[in-house]
């Protein structure tokens, strides 16, 4: 019989009880990638033929798109308000936000109720998407760091890329998707 043990530095030994031999790897410890802290399950969806996907623990629902009011003075990407069970959530267009051209609404087209940390504290925001996908278990070697070039979102908006079969899904921080300033014209609605 023979067993494996893994050490931190950078030699092996072995060592013989009768029949049974242990060899002690010794290896320099690798510190884990900035995107294996991501890994979890992930709400996808997906904004003309670009999918995106969103922590589920931020994900507070999903509804179909409703009347919404509009509200002076905000980004384009803002479309304005909702009530969503007596409660007002800003709901922002992904597509503008992300730069993207518009497309008409079809019964795919709905509103992700996600949940954004603010100075005030939590504070719900609609996200209006093409159509919602799926809800995916992505591991850390499945996650990749985001690219510098070639997406419409910012760098800094991406926590990586999930390699999903032969698909890739630009995970998304947020947080960082709507500026602080935006955030804030909200608080009077945080809880």
């Amino acid at each position: 019989m023979t067993g494996r043990v893994e050490l931190s530095s950078g030699t092996e030994r072995s060592s013989s009880i009768g029949s049974f031999t242990m060899t002690i790897m010794q290896s320099t410890p690798v510190a884990p990638s900035p995107s294996a802290s991501h890994a979890g399950k992930f709400l996808t969806f997906a904004l003309g033929n670009e999918e995106f996907g969103i922590e589920i623990l931020r994900v507070r629902e999903i509804i179909k798109l409703m009347e919404i009011t509009a509200v002076p003075h905000m980004p384009a990407y803002v479309r304005g308000v909702i009530n969503l069970r007596g409660q007002v959530i800003a709901v922002a267009d992904l597509r503008s936000a992300f730069g993207m051209p518009t497309a008409p609404a079809t019964d795919c087209t709905c509103i992700i109720v996600v949940e954004l940390r603010s100075d005030a504290g939590r504070l719900n925001m609609g996200l209006v998407v093409d159509r919602v996908s799926e809800v995916c278990n992505i591991r850390a070697e499945s996650i990749d760091e985001a690219p510098v070039f070639g997406s419409a979102v910012k760098p800094e908006c991406i926590l990586g890329m999930g390699k999903i079969g032969s698909g890739v899904k630009l995970l998304l921080d947020i947080d960082r998707v709507f500026p602080a300033t935006l955030r804030a014209a909200f608080a009077p609605f945080a809880e």
